[in-house]
This record gives structure tokens, C-alpha cells and sequence, in this order.
């Protein structure tokens, strides 16, 4: 599987993902920017990359070379320009190739997302559809299914009783990234994926059906925050709760990039005054959602893992902070907790409903 370098420096504040108004993301609108003319001749695919990295830079868009790289090796049906052979980037383009080319940069002019202008993203060895308000999923992210990979193949190589078949809670799906992942390299997995918005559940079962893993993921449009009891009711103990909530801290909303403040949901994103609203409401329910002895992963802002601690610890029974781990870059970017043995007897259940 390819792998692209555009990088998500847009999306970041303090090295977490962002979001943005409510007012700006709503109407998915682009909004109207001065594009350059469309050519009077023929040109070709290198010089269509150049002449729209000159406009970006001109127009202060994020990452110019690669935006206009990779909208124009969309359009001709490629990952990237380096995966097309050198006689197809000097080959002529077609008027009706040239117009779509100026159509999406034209939106990536407007600072949408390229995820977002070409429709789709790969996330680990997935290709997903993407479209706005829906989350774009983060390099850091990729990271926390790598932790939880690396955890359940570890127990399924020990052995699991069929009694505790390996189940998995997603709160908060997006795009579907993290569940459709992990069902994908673990065949023996089923999942259940949640999110408070209808566009992300809507994005999520189209990815799940065209991967062909619909069987395996219930999707459900649960607002944590508000439908607790009807989450609670809807679903078994399960051995694994995984979830990349909104963490950013409210006061650093206002200083995002507009590719963020423009597109993007921030109901995905912002986590409250100190950035753990959403977590905290997740740890509470986590006892009830767990079976005896499974786990809960979040992907949280560098500064919470003690704050998660030091709050577990004062106010919820049966679980323990494990550990917290640390991404790519060195900052402690992963929780794991616990829930400790419950002595009533086993509990039993896929993790499913039927």
C-alpha cells in the first residue's frame, strides 16, 4: 500500500487534531476564490502541477506542491505523480481533464482539505471516501491502532476463551478508520462503531460496505454524551473500548487553519474548557461496557495523561489507568486503562446484540 506525505501540519495545535465554528463548517460552502484563467491551449500534467503550486504559493494555501500533485494525480486515476510513468505526465491534457483539474483547485484554493477535494484518503493499508464535516483521520491515530493491533493479536496468540470472544467498542467512528482497521487485519473481530453525528455514521457504513465488512461492525448513531442509557442497552460488555474523542481545549479553537475552521466538524473536536468533557463521560460508562479484565484505549491531548489519572482514580470504581503511552514524535499521546475483575461470575455475550 502507498503511502502519502502530505503532512497534517494544518491540522495541529500543540501536536492534536483541530476543528472550528459551527457557523463555518454547516454549509459546506466553498467559497468563492479568484482562480487563475483556464488555458487557451493544451497543457500537460507537470505543467497543470506547476502552474497550480504557483497560485497556492501565491495564495498562501498549506503545502502547495503537494496539494496540486495530488488533486491532478487523482484525476488521473493515480495515488501519487511519482506512481505515473513520465510519458503520461507529458502527454496532453484533454479540455475535459483540464476543467476538472481547475474545478478541485479551485476548491483547494478555498483551503479545503485535499482529503476532502479528492474525496478520499488511505488510513494504514485502507483507502476511505471522505467528505466534509466528517473527521479526517491523523497520522496519530494510525498509531493507536497500532497499539490496540499489537495488544489483541498478543492475547489471541495466548489463547482466548470462546467466552470472551475479542469484541470492540469505536466511540466516536468518523470515517469509520479505526474499527474498519482493526476488522480488517483481525478476521476473528466485531465491532460496534458510534458517533454523534449522522454524517460520520452515514460515511462509516459506506466505508464498511465497500471494504465487505458490514457483517462484522454494527453502526449506531449514539450521542455519548446524551444516549448513554441507550448505548448501555444496545450493547454486551465487550473486551476492548477504543476511541479518539474530541481533546483539543476549547481556548484553542479560535487559532486553527481555516482548512479546520472551514470544513471540518467541531463537535469531533472540541473537548471542553480542559479538553476531557467526552473522555471523562466515556471512563464512566467504561466499567459497564467492559467485561472483566478488557481494556479502554484513547488517543488524548499531551497534557492529559495525568489529569486522566489523577480523575480515574478519584471517581470511578473498577477501573485502572494502566498506562500512557507515547506517539511517533515522543509525546505521551495514548491511555490505557483496565477494568479490574468483577467477582459476581463471568459474563457472557459476543458483545452484540442480536
Amino acid at each position: 500500500m502507498w503511502t502519502r506525505s502530505l503532512s497534517t501540519s494544518y491540522y495541529r495545535c500543540f501536536g492534536c487534531r483541530s476543528g472550528g465554528p459551527k457557523v463555518l463548517w454547516r454549509s459546506h460552502a466553498v467559497r468563492t476564490c479568484s482562480a487563475p484563467a483556464l488555458p487557451a491551449g493544451r497543457i500537460t500534467p507537470l505543467q497543470a502541477v506547476n502552474l497550480w503550486k504557483r497560485h497556492f504559493e501565491e495564495r498562501a494555501v498549506t503545502e502547495p506542491e503537494l496539494s496540486s500533485q495530488y488533486i491532478i494525480a487523482h484525476l488521473l486515476g493515480a495515488k501519487t505523480i511519482e506512481s505515473l510513468e513520465q510519458e503520461r505526465l507529458t502527454e496532453f491534457l484533454s479540455r475535459e481533464q483540464t476543467e476538472q483539474i481547475w474545478k478541485l483547485c479551485t476548491r483547494r484554493l478555498s483551503r479545503m482539505p485535499v482529503q476532502y477535494v479528492i474525496e478520499e484518503w488511505d488510513f494504514r493499508d485502507l483507502t476511505l471516501k471522505m467528505r466534509p464535516p466528517v473527521f479526517i483521520p491523523r497520522p496519530e491515530t494510525e498509531e493507536l491502532v497500532e497499539l490496540v493491533l499489537n495488544d489483541l493479536q498478543m492475547k489471541t496468540e495466548m489463547g482466548v476463551p470462546d467466552k470472551m470472544e475479542p469484541t470492540c467498542l469505536e466511540v466516536g467512528c468518523g470515517s469509520g478508520a479505526i474499527s474498519l482497521s482493526l476488522l480488517k487485519t483481525l478476521p476473528q473481530l466485531k465491532g460496534v462503531a458510534l458517533d454523534q453525528s449522522q454524517d460520520a455514521v452515514d460515511l462509516t457504513r459506506e466505508n464498511a460496505l465497500r471494504l465487505g465488512l458490514e457483517d462484522r461492525l454494527e453502526i449506531h448513531h449514539i450521542d455519548v454524551m446524551k444516549d448513554a442509557e441507550t448505548l448501555l442497552r444496545l450493547i454486551r460488555p465487550v473486551t476492548t473500548l477504543v476511541s479518539n474523542p474530541p481533546y483539543l481545549f476549547s481556548e484553542d479553537m479560535a487559532s486553527l487553519e481555516p482548512e479546520i475552521l472551514r470544513f471540518e466538524d467541531p463537535a469531533a473536536l472540541d473537548g471542553g474548557k480542559d479538553g476531557l468533557k467526552v473522555i471523562k463521560q466515556i471512563l464512566t460508562l467504561a466499567p459497564q461496557i467492559l467485561s472483566s479484565y478488557g481494556h479502554a484505549y484513547l488517543e488524548v491531548d499531551p497534557r492529559h495523561p495525568p489529569l486522566i489519572r489523577q480523575w480515574v482514580e478519584g471517581n470511578v470504581d473498577r477501573l485502572q489507568f494502566k498506562e500512557a503511552r507515547h506517539d511517533i514524535t515522543g509525546r505521551p499521546r495514548f491511555c490505557i486503562l483496565q477494568k479490574e475483575e468483577v467477582k459476581q461470575g463471568p459474563q457472557a455475550g459476543s458483545g452484540l446484540r442480536n
